[in-house]
């Protein structure tokens, strides 16, 4: 199926301007990488300067999503060539100028893929829900899912095969927890008996609340507070496999991927970012725009907009000569980050 670029383009609301002829190819068939485009392919280009000129030559994709600050660049480039090979080439791509490439190819990847109004809705027969659970309209819940007494599910709400929600969690509006998550069973913590040594498991009589439009990957656990709720805001994404202990509160916008470990009673800002199998410590603060690095082991409070790595964790943000790296938890790069791309040597997905 052709699709019209330009017309997607305009219906996401996306600011955009065609390279050159504006006559040249202007639909496509389906979505890949730069490096294996052809020319019924949409693809996108993040890099700047001439590492980007040397990507989107070598490229047979017929439409590229580009960085408006390319242009002066491409002008350059093309006026400079010779070669009939290289011409040719420029003269079968469709070059598509916006503020940022990768965005615009995700929501366009939605659209086209992931179509709210055609998602799956209904309860599975193996579900098994309390009485006491209250589920709102347009949900899905899988196969052997459990929603468990108190707990409450929003409109629009995705609760995956094999999850299990224990009880007193509320999950708010368009959220999406997949297969295998666990949220709202006791979290760990014990009192030593000072004369039999024994250990006293802690009630945890709290809950969950999570917020609207937040996405909980496979085989996530969240535990219920002890006292108060653990708290998860809107729009923060859990990648796989992510603990996040009792009492942790988590604001919106963040990112935590894949095997990052909260301790308990810890809090995190908004819009933050964890890096693979970090791990931070209990009853530490985290502040808004925060970068966390891989294997990072945070054991005191972060100021806002800060960039931790190491073990035991240490600020490196002086150190950081990438401005994609802040724009991970949507700090402002400064401009000696900004002018140097060297160290990146091949296109993120």
């Amino acid at each position: 199926m052709e699709r019209n670029i330009e017309s997607i383009l305009s219906e996401l609301g996306i600011d955009y301007h065609f390279y050159g002829d504006t006559k040249k190819k202007e639909t496509f068939r389906n979505v890949t990488t730069i490096q294996q485009g052809k020319e019924e392919d949409l693809c996108y280009c993040s890099f700047d300067g001439e590492e980007a000129i040397s990507i989107i030559s070598k490229s047979n994709a017929g439409i590229i999503l580009c960085k408006t600050s390319l242009k002066e660049f491409i002008d350059n480039y093309y006026l400079g060539q010779k070669s009939d090979e290289q011409l040719q080439q420029h003269s079968k791509q469709q070059l598509i100028f916006v503020d940022n490439p990768r965005a615009a190819f995700i929501k366009i990847i939605n659209k086209i893929y992931y179509n709210k109004d055609k998602k799956s809705v209904g309860i599975s027969p193996t579900a098994i829900i309390s009485e006491s659970a209250t589920i709102g309209s347009n949900c899905y819940i899988g196969n052997n899912a459990i929603i468990g007494e108190d707990c409450k599910i929003g409109n629009n709400t995705v609760v995956s095969d094999r999850a299990v929600i224990i009880k007193k969690c509320v999950i708010g509006n368009n959220c999406i927890i997949e297969p295998g998550v666990t949220i709202g069973a006791d979290g760990f913590a014990y009192e030593r008996d000072c004369e039999t040594l024994e250990l006293e498991r802690f009630p945890h009589i709290g809950g969950v609340t999570i917020g609207d439009n937040v996405e909980i990957c496979a085989n996530s656990s969240i535990a219920r507070g002890s006292l108060s709720d653990t708290v998860i805001g809107d729009g923060t994404k859990l990648d796989a496999l992510v603990h996040v202990a009792h009492n942790v509160i988590i604001g919106r916008n963040c990112e935590l991927t894949a095997g990052t470990i909260i301790g308990g009673s810890t809090t995190i800002g908004d819009t933050c970012w964890t890096g693979l199998n970090s791990t931070l410590k209990n009853k530490i603060k985290i502040g808004n725009k925060v970068i966390v690095g891989a294997g990072a082991l945070v054991i005191h409070d972060v100021p806002d907009e800060d960039i931790v790595a190491g073990v035991p964790a240490k600020s490196i943000k002086h150190k950081v000569t990438s401005d994609k790296v802040f724009l991970m938890a949507g700090q402002s790069a400064p401009s000696s980050a900004a002018s140097d791309h060297s160290h990146l040597k091949s296109q993120t997905e």
